[in-house]
């Protein structure tokens, strides 16, 4: 039974990393190049699935994960501009039970007893965009970007017709607008005839039109594109409204545009009613929804609530079913991933589905193909919730003929290595590692990307190319490129598309990410399972690079000239104390350094560059650096509530006892945490205490 439960732990964990680097990748043609390589509902599906295994597996989750993150990196061609507070994204709804889910989530976090007042309102499919006021003249206009930094687009919104450039009337001093940017179906419509007609480009749906309209370095484009607007947030200070319905309403009588079908509702069956009731008539509308938006109304219960990396808990998108449509599967292709992932990918004879020509969709694996009996030559239904490639639900089995059956490869297709699977994993994998093209360009890739180094300039054609040149091959190359330019007779700016200025801002670029955060350190590395999140969690326990390696150093051992993981060593079993860490991290994080290459390479780069060690938040807080342990059930305010707060306050908090451990806060029904502490002399605190030592925090 025990084996069992790991097996199956080994799959979700090939999967959850699968489903990491698509959607990711999916974010980027998105959000970044206003392009979409799949459809609605295969992105919901992938979502959905992420979901489930973060829920039962928690401790996999990392900071890379789609879950922790909001839209994608700003194109270079804008000026960066940083969001006054996280523009957040937002969880979806697939079906009534969810939205319930959500409910009873708010409750049990706020120790509700009542159903807590809900402002409904469409969600427009369009492009996220925040308009600041100074004294009540329009001063700066800002895409969501990747949530915390954006693109400047002061200059496009100000030809917006619809939108006031100076408010009248009593207006705050400081006002921010948050809101959506659309195209309405007839201008959409028109706009691809005027396109047509001048050999421009086609867009393939409204979203995608009105974010490359806004997304102009001429304005003079954006102005002739007949962009509107809805407002769904207004941020200023707390005497302006105390909840989003009256808020909304204010900002309506300043002059903003906000949805005529905003309401509000005091139980899910009303709800419910207003969903079904928008879904079954929203197609005579002049714009397109794909779904409502649920907001607790209270500002000060949301305050409460808070947000997770991505998505704030007190709003849920509740999205609409999905479209389908047939089409011919022409052919299946392998594409390897960065950890060896072989994912098969259906080439689509190209079908229009909702104004969008679909080409590709994914397999997601060898299991999925067999289980839906996918062969090369089928006729298959395809589905879509809203504007992009859609996922294959089934084969017509009544129109196969002449198909042909489709071979998983024994062999990786890049490299020409064995392929494998654990038992009982969903994913196939190349076992070449570092000798597959495929996984060292993948991992090149992801060292010099946003998340970890942010190099600017060196992007995924860059590295392919350097890589094929010769000039990297691995990740301390990178720092050594202009030094081998120098002693080298092949120049880059000798090359199309690089040209001198080109070269000298990359060495500049590379220059800069030589002083690095530990954590994104940690992250570049690309090991599996220490995602953005994790390797936070590593910087924030072990706080600089020499104390993280020689903890990674005390958990290691030698048996048979071989470097192993020592799992009795004290230093192993604080890696595995560590709050939402878990084993699976600790143990490929530690698998990687048994690599005696990879310590080389590391300690290499500790040379080359400055590690800047983690600095905490809030350190003049009386729990900065502390360790805390929770145990048993809080009545004043959920663990999960007291464990963010402890967080903010720059405390560690971590799933069990030692003599490293300050405080354990106890709450009813205690059990052997409450007893070692008290063997262990450690100060406990009931909830009171606990509460009373927070609210003196300076």
């Amino acid at each position: 039974m025990i084996e069992d439960l790991f097996n199956n732990k080994i799959k979700v964990t090939a999967e959850y990393q699968a489903l990491i680097a698509k959607i990711n990748l999916c974010d980027k043609k998105y959000y970044q190049e206003d392009d979409s390589i799949i459809s609605d509902a295969e992105y919901d599906e992938l979502r959905i699935r992420l979901n489930e295994i973060e829920q039962q597996y928690p401790e996999l989750i990392s900071k890379d994960s789609p879950s922790q993150k909001v839209g994608y990196v700003v194109q270079k061609d804008f000026n960066k501009v940083s969001h006054s507070t996280a523009m957040l994204s937002l969880a979806n709804a697939f079906s009534g039970k969810d939205v319930d889910d959500f409910i009873v989530k708010i409750q049990n976090f706020l120790n509700l007893s009542y159903f807590p007042e809900i402002c409904v309102e469409p969600k427009i499919d369009g492009i996220s965009f925040a308009a600041r006021f100074e004294n009540g003249k329009f001063v700066l206009g800002i895409t969501r970007g990747d949530g915390v930094v954006g693109e400047d687009i002061t200059e496009n919104i100000k030809v917006i017709k619809s939108f006031p450039l100076e408010l009248q009337g009593e207006v705050p001093n400081r006002l921010e607008v948050r809101g959506e940017m659309y195209m309405t179906k007839n201008n959409f419509k028109i706009l691809n005839q005027q396109q047509e007609e001048n050999s421009g480009k086609i867009f393939a749906n409204p979203r995608n039109a009105a974010s490359g309209s806004l997304r102009q370095l001429n304005t003079q484009i954006t102005a002739k594109r007949n962009l509107d607007y809805f407002i769904y947030t207004v941020l200023t200070d707390d005497s302006f409204a105390d909840n989003q319905y009256d808020a909304l309403q204010k900002i309506s009588k300043l002059g903003f545009s906000i949805n005529p079908y905003i309401k509000i509702f005091k139980s899910l069956d009303d709800i419910i009613a207003f969903y079904q009731n928008i879904n079954e008539t929203r197609y005579s509308l002049v714009y397109d929804i794909d779904g409502m938006v649920y907001k607790v109304n209270n500002f000060a219960l949301q305050e409460r609530l808070g947000h997770v990396a991505r998505s704030p808990r007190w709003a849920i998108a509740h999205k609409f079913p999905a479209e389908t449509v047939t089409t011919k599967l022409e052919d299946i292709v392998i594409q390897v991933g960065r950890t060896g992932v072989l994912t098969p990918v259906a080439c689509l004879a190209a079908v229009n589905v909702g104004g969008v020509m679909v080409t590709k969709a994914t397999l997601h694996n060898e299991d999925e193909i067999k289980r839906k009996d996918i062969q090369i030559g089928d006729i298959v239904t395809i589905q879509r919730a809203g504007d992009v490639i859609p996922q294959i639900l089934k084969v017509n089995f009544d129109k196969r003929s002449n198909s042909k059956q489709f071979i998983f490869p024994k062999k990786c297709p890049v490299c020409g290595a064995a392929v494998e699977r654990i038992a009982d994993e969903a994913m196939t994998r190349c076992v070449g590692g570092m000798k597959c093209e495929a996984q060292i360009l993948g991992s090149l890739k992801h060292f010099v990307s946003k998340e970890a180094f942010n190099i600017d300039g060196l992007g995924e054609k860059q590295i392919e190319f350097l890589y094929r040149k010769n000039l990297i091959k691995n990740f301390t190359d990178i720092f050594y490129l202009e030094k081998k330019q120098q002693d080298s007779a092949i120049k880059l700016e000798n090359f199309s598309g690089w040209g001198k200025k080109s070269v000298e801002n990359l060495f500049a670029a590379i220059k800069l990410q030589k002083n690095i955060s530990l954590d994104k350190f940690i992250y570049g590395f690309g090991i599996r399972y220490v995602g953005q999140n994790n390797a936070k969690l590593l910087a924030k326990n072990y706080l600089s690079i020499k104390i993280l390696l020689e903890e990674i150093s005390n958990s290691l051992c030698i048996e048979n000239d071989k470097i192993v993981i020592n799992y009795d060593s004290v230093s192993y079993k604080n890696f595995i104390n560590i709050d939402g860490l878990g084993d699976k991290v600790v143990n490929k994080l530690l698998e990687y350094f048994t690599d005696q290459d990879n310590f080389d390479m590391v300690n290499e780069l500790i040379t080359i560059l400055h590690i800047k060690n983690f600095e905490l938040v809030q350190q003049n807080s009386k729990i900065a650096n502390k360790i805390i342990v929770f145990t048993g059930s809080l009545e004043i305010m959920s663990r999960f509530e007291a464990k963010n707060m402890a967080e903010k306050l720059g405390a560690k908090v971590q799933g069990s006892v030692s003599k490293k451990t300050d405080y354990v806060v106890a709450g009813e029904g205690s059990g052997s945490k409450l007893k070692k502490a008290t063997e262990l002399g450690i100060t406990i605190l009931d909830e009171k205490e606990w509460q009373d030592l927070i609210s003196t925090q300076n």
